[in-house]
């Protein structure tokens, strides 16, 4: 049974909500370590435990990890858009910053189902983070800037469109702070992923270098995942010095 929000009293609706976004900043730990069965139960918990409170913003919160969580495990299915879906309508009230948040993981979901739907999100997304005011650096007030292009990446990538997704890609890594290190990590892993997708390995493998010098210093699945992509993609390559030399570099790295 899917949660449903309700109202509570101002103290219990306070420590609802806190615990919500312990148990949202939890799921997102585990993933990180691979346990994706236990991400998905505490998110799920999570979005219980908002509804509960009347949080619809951690509530949003929660979907829209839940849902971007499934995305990240190749899940495009009609039940993990419903939950983009859901989530994107229950901030029709919420902070702009909010709204814009799960408005760019909506356009990503809808981009593998309904490209008009996906660019109106998508568009939607731009325009409610153009109105949000600054907000103090925090995983429930802040939406940086690079996530937003990369979800636009995401998004255009899928609806077939490389070339603009690599000019998202290339914004995204532009705009991230030093802060933002597996973030940065990630985004550079996709953008040598996009580039090589057109044909263009030789600034793929620039990008590709720089990521394996990241790399080993953090300890996420995520870039465990990426590693792994970057040698079955470059395999087919792998009579190229330049690819032979990076592959040899990426060797000793798990």
């Amino acid at each position: 049974m899917e949660p449903r929000l309700t109202r509570a009293t101002p103290r219990a609706g306070r420590l609802l909500s806190g615990a919500a976004q312990l148990t949202v900043l939890l799921g997102t730990m585990c993933a990180g370590s691979g346990a994706d069965a236990l991400a998905q139960h505490y998110h799920r918990t999570a979005a219980q435990l908002a509804a509960e409170g009347g949080d619809t913003a951690t509530f949003a919160i929660a979907l829209r990890t839940m849902s971007a969580h499934a995305y990240d495990l190749g899940h495009h299915t009609p039940a993990v858009l419903n939950l983009a879906q859901r989530a994107a309508d229950t901030t029709r009230d919420a902070a702009p910053i909010i709204a814009a948040y799960a408005q760019a993981h909506l356009a990503v979901m809808q981009a593998h189902h309904d490209k008009h739907a996906a660019l109106t999100a998508l568009a939607a997304s731009e325009r409610l983070y153009d109105q949000a005011h600054s907000a103090a650096p925090g995983p429930f007030t802040h939406y940086p800037v690079g996530a937003l292009h990369y979800q636009r990446a995401q998004a255009l990538a899928a609806l077939g469109d490389p070339v603009g997704a690599t000019g998202a890609l290339t914004a995204s890594l532009r705009l991230r702070t030093p802060a933002e290190r597996q973030a940065r990590t990630l985004t550079r892993a996709r953008l040598a992923e996009t580039l090589l997708a057109q044909g263009h390995l030789d600034a793929a493998l620039t990008h590709w270098q720089t990521f394996l010098g990241e790399a080993p210093t953090l300890h996420s699945t995520r870039v465990t995942r990426r590693l792994q992509d970057m040698r079955r993609l470059l395999h087919p390559h792998r009579r190229h010095h330049g690819t032979a030399q990076l592959l040899t570099h990426a060797a000793p790295l798990r």
